[in-house]
């Protein structure tokens, strides 16, 4: 994670200079404060990225000595396709026009909508699958 923490340290390094110049050049303030931001968004990460690696053994990657069958095995389990983001879009979207029109009743279905939506994607792989016996399994990825 070390690795991963100095390249935010270095995106860090570029956003607060880029948005110094770009307030001297332009005088713009909304485009400054998205740099400066960025900036802090890029520090936050790497800090904590640098932290942890210093709280955990170093991974195959963080080494320089490391063989590359060190990294081999399974990552993690990633779905193959799901629909579910699709529909935390759409209620987000709900959501969002509510909060345009400034109707909190479309805000509020919108928000069930997304609640719905987000448990789905979550419980997405915990749903049991119907046997003969009616025994529920839980589904094996």
């Amino acid at each position: 994670m070390k690795i991963e923490g100095y390249t935010f340290a270095a995106g860090a390094a570029f956003w607060f200079p880029a948005a110094a110049i770009y307030w001297v050049l332009s005088r713009e303030e909304v485009g400054t404060t998205g740099l400066v931001f960025s900036g802090f968004l890029a520090t936050i990460i790497a800090a904590y990225l640098i932290s942890t690696s210093r709280r955990m053994e170093p991974r195959p990657e963080d080494r320089s000595d490391a063989e590359i069958t060190e990294g081999a095995g399974d990552v993690g389990f990633f779905s193959p396709g799901s629909w579910w983001p699709i529909a935390i879009a759409g209620a987000a979207s709900v959501m969002g026009v509510g909060l345009a029109y400034m109707a909190v009743w479309l805000m509020l279905i919108g928000f069930g909508l997304l609640l719905i939506t987000v448990t789905g994607l979550l419980f997405e792989y915990y749903v049991g699958l119907g046997r003969e016996d009616g025994q529920q399994v839980a589904r094996e990825h």
